[in-house]
Parts: structure tokens; sequence; C-alpha cells
């Protein structure tokens, strides 16, 4: 068996069960492929691109011109052609050759879940090509389609663009409605003023989506119309952009993120101008899913890494593996990510259908989707950093030494929690939701509707104990201040999230292992300091870590 096939059972599960038997084999020959490089060449490049190869801005050209040019190095480059060449974004709006038809996002969050194992700084600019290329699809009309989508669909057949999507400014930040770039009507096209101030793909990408505001526009988020912006003009000039700076980052470093200018930019408005902010935020459902599959990738290499350390590393006469606490350890890694990837992509299919348009689409639906991505996001942003350092942890000493991969995962890991919204922001879009659809009654349902465990067991009654909870909790803040509901937004998040995934658990548990594996899920979360007397952890060990 390779060593895909080994390392990926419960992605291949999933994707069996999701994809069509056609997709599925094509997916399934070519995910090990993108695997094998993945660990093979791109790991090397990674650490290259993390220590020494980092992009660096270069403003002038040698005659003094400016030309707000990043270099990247030799690996990154050819990380770009071998991963955009597997059609990760091109499939999901054209068809694989070799099927014949259209791939899907199950497909391409795959793509990316193996890749950020490896490189989740660059799955950023990949994320960003996605959301421009939903952007396009869904929202411009035939003109600018024909015009860019075959460039930002590239899979090696024209010239590769990547994208970008610019948001954030230096007084906004995740006040995106305090936005002041500028758009100023120009003949068909428009021109922007105004700088961005953590532009991440600056510099590397042909053509980035943008808020502005239009002369008169209101103020606010409703004031904010979204544009089509080329990096260059069509003879190869600057179109009226400046880098100023590329920001000294903790981690993720393969991506350049800079503080970007817009002096008189050429722009196309995409759709309404009424809409932008709405255009923005159905990519931000896109992205916040790349955020998750990014997490869950820097989870696995983490599990793998701290798992294979432990497994060949003797101290005191044993192997560290050997040792219970770390068996508990490992094993409650493992049936923690196995249910969060596993809930994950139960999630991208139902954003899938979503964002397929399709007239049967529910308002419910529209709901639960953007409510489960809120909650996965925030939950999978904080376990990727709790994974790395716990693979620290399991290395002791070795696992602070530069040498290794795990610094780098956790210094990755941090800015998941960050990008595309905070916690923070992740819990008062879930009482948005809640205020606005009553989705709290649309969850409680689904749950119900998804339990699969006897009412008789002690896992449901505690499901059902932790329901009645958040009821009550609910209630009781229904008749409280807005300041109480926000004071108390996260809580009620978190608790959101920990049923979603207790109740996936035991729905996806078909075998005696998986079974194992929602128990200790369950317990990690609600008992885990209470006395296990029978060792749970211990004694599924072989079981569930074979």
């Amino acid at each position: 068996m390779s060593a895909f096939a080994t390392q990926e059972k419960v992605l291949l599960s999933i994707l069996q069960k999701k994809l069509s038997p056609g997709l599925y084999e094509y997916a399934e020959r070519e995910l090990q492929s993108f695997y094998k490089k993945c660990y093979w060449e791109f790991d090397e490049r990674a650490a290259h691109t993390d220590r020494e190869g980092q992009p660096r801005l270069i403003r002038y050209d040698r005659f003094g011109e400016e030309v707000s040019e990043v270099w990247v190095n030799e690996g990154y480059k050819n990380t770009v052609r071998d991963t955009y060449n597997t059609g990760i974004v091109g499939y999901n709006h054209k068809a694989i050759p070799e099927l014949e038809e259209k791939g899907n996002y199950l497909y391409s969050y795959a793509q990316g879940y193996i890749l950020s194992q490896i490189e989740p700084g660059f799955y950023c600019p990949v994320t960003l090509t996605m959301a421009v290329a939903y952007l396009l699809d869904h929202f411009a009309d035939e003109e600018l389609k024909e015009r860019f989508l075959p460039h930002v669909l590239s899979t090696g057949e024209s010239e590769l663009f990547e994208g970008a999507t610019f948001l954030t400014e230096r007084q906004g930040g995740s006040d995106v409605g305090a936005n002041e770039v500028r758009a100023v009507e120009a003949g068909e096209r428009y021109r922007l003023f105004g700088e961005k101030y953590f532009a991440s793909n600056a510099g590397q990408a042909g053509v980035a989506a943008v808020l502005a505001r239009l002369e008169g526009a209101p103020e606010g988020t409703s004031g904010l119309s979204l544009f089509i912006v080329p990096w260059k003009k069509e003879d190869g000039s600057l179109n009226g952009v400046r880098i100023r700076r590329l920001k000294d980052k903790l981690g993720v470093r393969a991506v350049p993120s800079g503080e970007v200018e817009f002096d008189g930019a050429e722009a196309y408005l995409v759709g309404n101008p009424d809409r932008g902010f709405y255009y923005m935020m159905e990519a931000l459902n896109l992205s916040r899913i790349c955020n998750s599959t990014a997490s869950l990738g820097i989870m696995k290499r983490a599990l793998k890494e701290g798992y294979e350390y432990a497994s060949s590393r003797e101290s005191f006469g044993k192997y560290l593996i050997d040792f219970p606490m770390v068996q508990e350890t490992v094993v409650q890694l493992q049936a923690r990510f196995e249910v969060q990837l596993s809930a994950l992509f139960e999630s991208i299919e139902l954003f899938e259908r979503v964002a397929s348009g399709d007239v049967d689409i529910s308002l419910d639906e529209i709901a639960l989707n953007r409510l489960y991505i809120a909650l996965i996001k925030a939950r999978t942003a904080e376990e990727a950093i709790d994974f790395s350092h716990t693979a620290i942890e399991l290395h002791g000493g070795n696992g602070y030494i530069e040498d290794f991969v795990t610094p780098r995962l956790l210094r990755d890991a941090q800015v998941l929690t960050v990008w595309e919204g905070t916690e923070n922001i992740l819990a008062l879009e879930v009482m948005r939701l809640i205020k606005k659809f009553n989705v709290h009654q649309l969850f409680f349902d689904d749950l119900i509707n998804r339990m699969t465990i006897g009412t008789d067991s002690h896992a449901a009654e505690q499901i059902n104990e932790k329901i009645q909870s958040l009821k009550d909790m609910l209630v009781k803040l229904t008749s409280l201040s807005e300041d109480h509901q926000t004071y108390h937004a996260r809580k009620i998040a978190r608790r959101m999230a920990d049923l979603l995934m207790v109740v996936h658990a035991y729905e996806r548990a078909e075998t005696e292992r998986e079974k194992a594996i929602a128990d200790i899920f369950r317990m990690s979360l609600w008992e885990k300091d209470e006395l296990d007397e029978g060792i749970l952890c211990v004694e599924s060990f072989g079981l569930i870590m074979d």
C-alpha cells in the first residue's frame, strides 16, 4: 500500500462516498501523484522559502523606474506551476479533459488539504485565485468573463493570472464598512484611488477583486462596489498600483502580503454597484472553507510528525509511543483530526449545493451553510495551533529546532485564527444568523435528524443534556441586553461547534473503530478531566492507530 493510501484512508473513504465513480477514480489517482510531489518536492521548496527564500519587494528597476515587483524563488515558481496545472482552481469551473466533465469543490478542497500539509502559505494564493474565479463566474458580465476567466482558470494552456482579494484598509480592519478606497468613473471603466493595508499575493496576482466606494455612495458596507483590477496594463506596464512595503510576518512567509496603493488604477465594475459587499461575502464563505482546509492540513502534518517521532524515539528503555500518556495524546489527536476532517467535507457538500445556485436551495440551507462554515472555521483554526503545539511537545527539545518542520507548522497555524475572520467576528456572525434566520432552531432540528445512536446510551443522554443547556442559555439571553448577547456570543458558538462535531462523530461511526473514535472525541471535549478507569485511549490504541 502506498504512503498516500496508508496516510489518507479517512480522506479516501470520504471522497469515495461523495464523488461519482468516474471522478473518484480520477481523483484517487491524481491525489496520489500530487501527494508524492508535495512530500518529495514541495516540502523542500517550502522549507527553503520559509528560511532563506522569502518573497522580496523590488521597488525600482535598474533605470530607477518604479516597478513594484515581488521576487520569489525558483522553487516557489515551480510549486505555483505544478499546483495550478492540477486544476485545483480551474476544474471547479471547467471540464477535466480526461473525463469531459467538470470537477467540483470536494476534489479541489482535497487537493488543498494535501497541499496545506506541506505549504499552507502557498494555499493562500490558491484560495485567493479560487475566490476571484468564483466572483467572476457568478457575478461578472460575459465580457469580463471572456477577458479574465481563461487566465484565472488556466491549467497550463494559457498565461496564468493568480488572484487576490483586497479588502483590509488601515482604518477599518474587520470593519469593512469603514473602507475609503474611491472609485471614479472614467468612461466605460473606473479608476481607483487609495490604499489597501493587508493585501496578500501582492505582486504575484495578475488580477485582484477590490472593494471600493463610488462617488456619492452611502457610508458603510451598502456603499461598497466590487471591481476587478488587473495588475498590469495590456502593454505590460503597471496599472496605477504601487507596493509600499511587504509585511514581515510571523509565518506563512511564502505568500507576499503588502501595503498596496492605487493611483488611478483602471478597474472594471462587477455586477450591481450596490451589491459589492454581498458579492465579496459570498466569496468569503469559500475562503473560510479554504482556511479550515489549511487548518486540517496542518493538523494532519502535526499528527503525522508527532506520531512518527514518538514511534522511533527511545527514552527510559522504551519507545515514547509505548507510554500510556503518549498513547492517549496521539489517539485523541487522531480522533479529533478524523471527526473534524469528516465534518469539514460534510459542510463542503452543503456549500457546493448552495454555491451551485440551484433554485431548489432553501433559505434554511443557506443559513445552515453560513453557520457551519463559521463554526468549523473557528474551531479548526484553534485546533491547528493546538496540534502544532502538541507535536512540538512530543518531539521535546527537537520540536523547537528549525531543522524540524514543527516550528513552521506552529507559525503558519497562528494566522489561520485571524484570516477570514477572528473567532470574535465569527461568533458575531453566529448571533446575526440566530437573530435573522432563527438558525439555532434549524441547528437543533438538524442535530436531532442526524442523531444515530440509541437514546438510552450515555452518549445520547450527554448530547441531549448539552442541547437542552444551550437552549436554556439562548432563551435566557433573549431577555438580556445587546451587550449581554455579544458578551456571550463566543460561548454560544463554541457550544454549537462542540455539539455539531460530537453528533457528526456518531453519525459517521459505522465500524467498531469509528465508534471508538466518536467516544474518545466526545470524552476529550466533555470528560477530559474525569477519571477514565477504562483508559479507553490506551485500550483502543491498536485499533485506532493500526
